[in-house]
């Protein structure tokens, strides 16, 4: 079985991974920090976010897979998904604490319903309820 909405999903959040990184690395560069933050509050926005990435996008790609794989996921899972991935853009944005800064709780607000919705859609599928 193929599970193109969970791929989809997986790269995109490979281009963010990326994407979060590179921002951390021009913050190093510039400010000449090789490890650690520096004490810079910018680099250490910027690190946090991309961990805060990486602690929450495996947990919805697992959900999603599992959806998907249970022959559940229908029309409605990959603009969950998508959702889900702006509001991690916008959580990075947003952590810079720039005139962006309420991409940080939007982007918040998005990961944490988005997570249980699917958790819950997932205990639906093994109740056999949806």
């Amino acid at each position: 079985m193929l599970l193109t909405t969970t791929l989809s999903l997986a790269a995109a959040a490979a281009v963010i991974n990326f994407w979060l990184a590179l921002r951390c690395g021009q913050v190093r560069a510039r400010e000449k920090i090789s490890i650690g933050t520096g004490g810079n509050d910018l680099l250490e926005r910027r690190m946090r976010a991309q961990l805060n990435f990486v602690e929450n996008t495996p947990w919805v790609l697992l959900l999603i897979a599992g959806i998907e794989l249970a022959g559940k996921g229908g029309a409605w899972l990959a603009p969950v998904g998508a959702l889900f991935m702006l509001g991690r853009v916008a959580h990075g944005l947003g952590m810079d604490g720039t005139g962006l800064a309420a991409g940080r709780t939007v982007g918040t607000i998005i990961t944490m319903l988005t997570q249980l919705g699917l958790a819950i859609a997932a205990l639906l599928v093994v109740l056999g309820k949806l």
